[in-house]
């Protein structure tokens, strides 16, 4: 056999021929997504589509080992793209070859794959790794909680880092498949419809699908004993609440909250239109922490929300974030007033409905509450900053703020918004300022400056019911505000005792 010969200047001739253009002008990722409280979060370069999570955990040990596969979609040509992650990686392999990886910073996962990524073509990454996500720290804080029997992945700006490599910020979401195995006699529970279970050599493995746009912190993983209950709604969608079995004193309270759930969800379809997922339910672990979150499809409430009895409030709370949260989402963190001002607003309404106070006398007693000397007036719900993105200032102005706009309006088209915003925006993501528009657009009425005072000014503002500011129109009287109402709404303490909801 006789071998031809290729002079080296022909052969490096023939290698550019072969390489792609877009090779030679791939560059790395941007190592966060934007945003403008947290730099660190998300990544720039690609779009996730697909999260398939196969994870394996032992509570004894706390260790969870998993291999996660990713569908992405490069947005530019890439030489090297950013995952974020905590735990120990042991191979990474993207399109089926392995790819170099290093860690940097306290969450970066940065992957230099062996081919860069073309634009626009979809790509499969595969991280195998392990590790006890109750040692994984960021700055001395964790979004997991270990219980007595298990552990919990809950937690809000950031949770996915403690138990997958993702992009991991709100304007990358993404369905998922999640399957994890346990020991028999523990359950697995995770976001969506559980798509089967099987049981081999001791372990039990739990198969979960959410099927519809999710944000990386809105997924959620709890290993542990719990009762289930399951139900079906009118329409056919699947009910799952877990609780527990060690939840004490809290326990009554909570299951005669949560089981509430299929009801406040039918109320909110008639607020905010049709529930924009396949799944619904609620879990209570045995947590010492306070806060309760909207992990889609099964929010997540700390036993200590019903230390004081039951309270059907909160679970308003976490469900209006179905709508207002979790199908639209933020655009950065600093719109988390379309978040919280309306989820918070929803528990007026659930009081109004309930006959325990309007949603005018609550925000008359909340105005009334606070003295215009008080710092809470300085915090801005359309901007708050990250160190008081969960200032009850965003919460309670922020629903007063929603009050005036209905009083602005009228109620035919207050809640014309209110039901067409989560369908327009469905599985998205939105500014303040794009709510702002839809409901100018909506109204027919010029409202900037209404949100201006409400969500951007610090101060109080003047805030007056709608029959006083109806006859102060014109007359310079608007500036009044109302008198402290003679009695504090029946759902007053209630609704406050939810206050700690955002100590995340």
């Amino acid at each position: 056999m006789r071998r031809k010969v290729i002079a080296p200047s022909v052969l490096a001739a023939s290698l550019l021929l072969v390489i792609p253009a877009s090779a030679a002008s791939a560059g790395p990722g941007a190592p966060g997504i934007g945003d403008s409280y947290y730099p660190a979060s998300g990544n720039g370069g690609y779009d996730v589509s697909h999260y398939d999570l196969r994870l394996q955990y032992q509570p004894k040990t706390d260790l969870l080992e998993g291999t996660a596969t990713l569908l992405a979609t490069a947005k530019q040509d890439l030489s090297r793209f950013n995952l974020d992650f905590g735990l120990k990686v042991s191979e990474i392999r993207v399109n089926g070859v392995k790819a170099k990886f290093a860690t940097s910073g306290t969450q970066e996962l940065e992957v230099t794959p062996a081919q860069p990524l073309q634009k626009g073509k979809e790509a499969s990454v595969v991280v195998k790794y392990s590790g006890k996500p109750s040692e994984y720290k960021v700055d001395g804080w964790s979004a997991w909680q270990r219980t007595p029997d298990g552990g919990i992945a809950a937690q809000e700006p950031d949770s996915a880092a403690w138990w997958f490599p993702s992009n991991d910020h709100p304007l990358d979401k993404a369905t998922f498949d999640v399957s994890v195995n346990v020991p028999d006699g523990t359950q697995a529970i995770s976001n969506g419809v559980l798509q089967s279970q099987s049981s081999r050599l001791g372990w039990t493995r739990y198969n979960w699908r959410s099927n519809k746009p999710q944000a990386t912190y809105l997924a959620t993983l709890a290993v542990g004993k719990f009762d289930i209950t399951t139900d079906k709604t009118a329409s056919g969608l699947p009910v799952l609440n877990a609780y527990s079995k060690d939840l004490g004193d809290n326990a009554g309270a909570a299951r005669a909250s949560v089981e509430r759930t299929t009801e406040v969800a039918e109320w909110l379809e008639g607020v905010f239109g049709p529930y924009p997922f396949n799944a619904l339910g609620g879990y209570v672990p045995n947590v010492p922490s306070g806060f309760a979150l909207e992990t889609q499809t099964r929010p997540f409430y700390s036993p200590r929300q019903f230390a004081n009895g039951a309270n059907v409030s909160v679970v308003v709370h976490e469900l209006a974030h179905q709508w207002y949260g979790d199908s639209v989402s933020v655009d950065n963190w600093k719109d988390i007033w379309v978040n919280e001002g309306f989820a918070r607003y929803s528990q007026w309404l659930w009081s109004e409905k309930e006959g325990e106070g309007t949603a005018q006398e609550l925000a008359d007693w909340t105005y009334a509450s606070r003295p215009a000397e008080d710092p809470f007036w300085q915090v801005k719900p359309g901007d708050p900053g990250a160190e008081n993105q969960f200032h009850g200032a965003v919460y309670d102005r922020g629903a007063i703020a929603i009050q005036a706009l209905r009083n602005e309006i009228g109620d035919e088209k207050f809640f014309k918004i209110l039901k067409g915003w989560p369908t327009e925006r469905a599985y998205g993501n939105a500014k303040v300022g794009d709510f702002v528009r839809y409901a100018e657009k909506i109204s027919g009425k010029p409202l900037a400056q209404l949100f201006e005072t409400w969500l951007y000014t610090p101060g109080k503002p003047a805030f007056a019911p709608p029959a006083a500011a109806a006859a102060a129109k014109g007359a310079g009287a608007r500036s009044l505000a109302p008198a402290k109402p003679a009695a504090e709404p029946k759902s007053w303490k209630k609704i406050a005792a939810t206050n700690n909801l955002h100590e995340h």
